[in-house]
């Protein structure tokens, strides 16, 4: 009979090497909930070829798993103030955030994570999705629910991320 860690090692392994998207965001703060509610459709409705992490309000939490999976694609999806219109969806590099002071709600700098996740996966790939709202318990907005959307669709299209602009 195997025990925990057994049990553990044995899950992550079936992983390794493979493809993850790294859900981030708070469900408490509205369209913050766009990396979560990805996570969860993911879980619900599962993409062969990917495997979801919610890493919630606190993704740097998640980073020795990622590790420990070093896996060969991960898509980062979170909210992010790019001063474009609700929903709106881009690719985001570490410099953009820097950069252009892009607001998140983590308690590390985004720039952090995606520095230790580039040095673990072979492709990193951000896409930041435009929020209307990040008070605590706002709604999800309908743009940012149909971007969730898209992003999944898109996953199970074959993950074309090419289709995705990057944020001017």
């Amino acid at each position: 009979m195997l025990n925990a860690e057994e049990i553990l090692a044995a899950s992550e392994a079936s992983k390794r090497g493979g493809n993850i998207v790294f859900c981030v965001g708070s469900v408490l703060r509205g369209d913050d909930a766009a990396g979560p509610l990805l996570a969860k459709k993911l879980e619900d409705f599962p993409v062969e070829g990917w495997t979801a992490v919610d890493g919630g309000q606190t993704p740097e939490n998640d980073l020795g798993y990622l590790r420990r999976l070093a896996p060969r694609r991960l898509l980062l999806v979170d909210a992010a103030a790019m001063g474009l219109e609700p929903g709106a969806i881009r690719r985001l590099q570490a410099a953009d955030v820097a950069t252009q002071s892009l607001i998140t709600t983590h308690t590390l700098p985004i720039t952090y994570l995606l520095g230790e996740l580039e040095a673990v996966c072979e492709e990193v790939v951000f896409l930041g999705v435009q929020p209307a709202g990040t008070e605590f318990f706002d709604p999800v907005s309908p743009r940012v629910l149909a971007a969730v959307e898209h992003v999944y669709q898109c996953l199970a299209d074959g993950a074309d991320f090419e289709q995705y602009p990057f944020v001017n």
